[in-house]
């Protein structure tokens, strides 16, 4: 049964409030947490070609679906054209190897993962430069690639399209040349990273917005070391903002982070393995913060970004590329 609630999205389908993400789960690792979750509630599960778990998600569903747990009309599979594969051509060939991974017939969310793209291989690696970095895909078309996205719905392949990490002028560009609006914007989104303008255009545009790393993102230290790349990043959870609270209503900062994302509209998706946090992060609908709460959580914004894509060593360069320095240390 699921305990979640739902955002309707600009098609009148229904996009559960609160996800798991999968980014960084090794197979054994995703295969317990999407067993733990579904038996929690969650319905709603966001993943991505490039992450390479989708196998172990599917062989999860599968075993869920088969022995009639649960309805595939009760799920939301989200996943994502990955940035060495967003070229129009990519578009049919990567959502049928996803579809076959997560072995399902359709799914509900197909998102554009980033507006770069890089250079791949033969063998779909990433090409390198000699210096080691990556080479930016310079024929990055996003008009052209959503032409094909659209034709995915019509097949029945994806309920719904959307994008990734779009900034403003990214959407609205897009906005222009679509017969399909996107239903879904996903973003960094948290307390130090509100993108309010974005935020605000996005659903004045009727495109919902899903906070990715909504709680921040322990594992991305860990990630962004492994390529030489050492940055400082804050535990939100340790807010005295947030942790008076959490106090005042007898939940955790993480409850209280994730019911912010809630209460300013948004679609939250918090990444976790441990079984008694996952349930806890879905725990959030039996309280409600107030408007002075909310304030000073939004005035807590500091634009600081978890995830400013440099383990894309070389993508830099790459003209739809809008992370740079948009964090303050």
């Amino acid at each position: 049964m699921s305990s979640n609630q739902y955002l309707t999205l600009n098609n009148g389908r229904k996009m559960p409030i609160i996800g798991i993400g999968t980014w960084q789960a090794a197979d054994k690792e995703v295969e317990n947490a999407i067993d733990v979750a579904l038996e929690a509630g969650y319905r709603h599960i966001d993943t991505a070609a490039r992450y390479g778990n989708e196998h172990a998600i599917g062989r999860v569903l599968k075993r869920w679906l088969d022995a009639g747990k649960v309805k595939r009309e009760e799920l939301f599979i989200v996943t994502k054209l990955p940035p060495s594969a967003n070229s129009p051509r990519d578009v049919d060939p990567i959502i049928k190897k996803s579809l076959a991974d997560l072995q399902l017939d359709y799914v509900d969310m197909f998102l554009i993962h980033t507006p770069f793209s890089v250079v791949t291989n033969e063998d779909g690696s990433i090409k390198r430069d000699k210096d080691g970095l990556m080479i930016p895909d310079l024929t990055t078309n996003h008009a052209a690639t959503w032409a094909e996205m659209e034709k995915l719905v019509a097949k029945g392949l994806a309920k719904s399209i959307g994008v990734s990490n779009f900034d403003k002028e990214q959407v609205g560009r897009l906005l222009k040349n679509c017969k399909i609006r996107p239903a879904n914007n996903q973003i960094e989104h948290h307390v130090y990273l509100q993108q309010r303008d974005l935020v605000d255009f996005c659903k004045a545009e009727g495109i919902a917005i899903t906070a990715y790393s909504p709680l921040g993102s322990r594992g991305i230290a860990k990630f962004n070391a492994s390529f030489g790349m050492v940055r400082e990043l804050p535990d939100l959870i340790d807010i005295p903002e947030v942790k008076a609270i959490a106090a005042a209503h007898g939940k955790t900062p993480a409850q209280v982070l994730l019911r912010w994302i809630i209460d300013t509209g948004c679609i939250a998706i918090p990444k976790s393995t441990n079984p008694g946090r996952l349930k806890e992060n879905l725990n959030v609908f039996d309280f409600k913060l107030t408007q002075e709460e909310v304030a000073k959580l939004m005035a807590l914004d500091k634009n600081f970004r978890v995830c400013d894509f440099t383990f894309f060593h070389g993508a830099e360069v790459h003209p739809e590329f809008r992370f740079k320095n948009q964090y303050t240390n």
